[in-house]
């Protein structure tokens, strides 16, 4: 994954990029209705970003204030290449430098199967 960039951000400055990932990913192809999906949580979360070789962003991935993990989103181009499992370590990783009791995962059961 040579340019590939993961990285914990700010949601304040990267509000756009992180819901417009998003938005693509559940809104428009998984079909969750938005107010499902901007639940009012995410000024309050640690979020995690990778971009392209060219600064695009591609991916996204939230740790809540419980350890939950979840709203993990790659754009349909970028999948099965790691991805994902990139921005799932950077959540792990961050939650336990910052001594979270706990860290788990939550999928969302109607996303439909990976292609």
């Amino acid at each position: 994954m040579s340019g590939i960039r993961a990285r914990e951000v700010n949601w304040n400055s990267h509000e756009h990029a992180l819901k417009s990932l998003r938005r693509t990913v559940f809104v428009e192809e998984q079909g969750v209705h938005e107010d499902l999906e901007w639940d009012g949580a995410d000024p309050d979360c640690r979020h995690f970003l990778a971009d392209d070789h060219e600064g695009r962003p591609i991916g996204t991935a939230r740790l809540m204030p419980s350890g939950q993990i979840g709203r993990m989103a790659v754009l349909a181009a970028w999948r099965g290449q790691g991805i994902g499992a990139r921005l799932l370590k950077l959540a792990i990783d961050a939650a336990r430098a910052s001594n979270y009791p706990s860290i788990f995962l939550h999928a969302s059961t109607n996303a439909p199967a990976s292609r």
